[in-house]
């Protein structure tokens, strides 16, 4: 968030604060960020879908009481190449129908983690490459997802882990059958909230389908592993452009066909334009770009 005038921070997160819970996104944490100005507000989970459409009230809302207060907030990737990236990770998990039961659970299994969630976890791994094109959707993403920035460089998966791109969250104290959950680090706001946790949940559903085992664990940074050691527990570099991500997306089966025919078509000829255009500007216009779009 970009400050003018004689505004604080603590001003403007109580108004934006006050402005979510006035619409029912209720507030579970705040914390101020490591980048310049850069801000945390965490609102209730939700399913699937519904997460989706508070992410975009959520966004708007927060653009919307800065700019009355004559501020931008910005969303992208990586406004600034020598700051802090701006994450939207997706902590997910499982649950009956009847919303009592969180299937992800097993306080007998190592981590906490139940066989489903296990399996659902190696979907995503396995369909990683690609699916983030999905959730890291531009050329600025990339930028974000370097080694040792806490964005997840790698394909694995660690408890607390913030350099994996699965990091499992420690649960709350007592709670644990209902906080146990995963989080997605490799994912930002430039993506389309509601196709990011759509190929997310096609990737893990097929994990399930396949009953996918996950790798060992990896418990420190996976950049200060020789490549040896990365090699034997696949811990395969993310895709380091989105186009390398794209041209994973365009052979990942499972993902083109959650999709669908025409929107994967649609959305691959998008990006494909947009890695074109920038191609043929300079990093000064790609930072602006991002800032202001998103």
């Amino acid at each position: 968030m970009k400050a003018t005038g004689m505004n604080t921070a603590a001003d403007v997160i109580d108004e934006i604060v006050e402005a979510l819970e006035a619409q029912g996104l209720e507030v579970e944490q705040y914390y101020p960020e490591l980048g310049w100005g850069q801000q945390e507000l965490s609102i209730k989970p939700a399913p699937a879908l519904r997460a989706a459409d508070r992410h975009i009230l959520y966004r708007e809302t927060v653009r919307g009481v800065a700019l009355r207060r004559g501020l931008y907030a910005l969303f992208a990737p990586k406004p600034w190449v020598d700051q802090a990236g701006n994450g939207c990770h997706i902590h997910f998990s499982g649950w009956s129908k009847d919303g009592t039961i969180n299937r992800f659970h097993d306080q007998s299994q190592a981590y906490g983690l139940s066989a489903v969630a296990r399996q659902f976890m190696g979907g995503v791994l396995e369909h990683l490459p690609g699916l983030v094109a999905l959730t890291c959707a531009s050329v600025n993403s990339y930028r974000r997802l370097q080694p040792q920035t806490w964005a997840s460089a790698y394909r694995v998966w660690g408890p607390d882990n913030r350099e994996g791109a699965l990091r499992v969250a420690s649960p709350t104290r007592s709670r644990e059958a209902q906080s146990t959950n995963v989080e997605l680090k490799a994912s930002d706001s430039s993506a389309n909230p509601y196709i990011s946790l759509g190929g997310v949940i096609a990737a893990g559903l097929d994990g399930i389908d396949r009953q996918l085992e996950l790798p060992p664990p990896v418990t420190t940074d996976p950049h200060l592993l020789s490549d040896e050691e990365r090699r034997a527990i696949n811990a395969d570099r993310l895709p380091q452009s989105l186009e390398e991500a794209i041209g994973n997306l365009r052979s990942d089966h499972v993902l083109m066909d959650a999709l669908g025919e025409r929107l994967g078509g649609s959305y691959i000829a998008v990006k494909e334009a947009d890695i074109a255009a920038f191609a043929s500007e300079d990093q000064a216009f790609e930072l602006r770009q991002h800032a202001y779009k998103f």
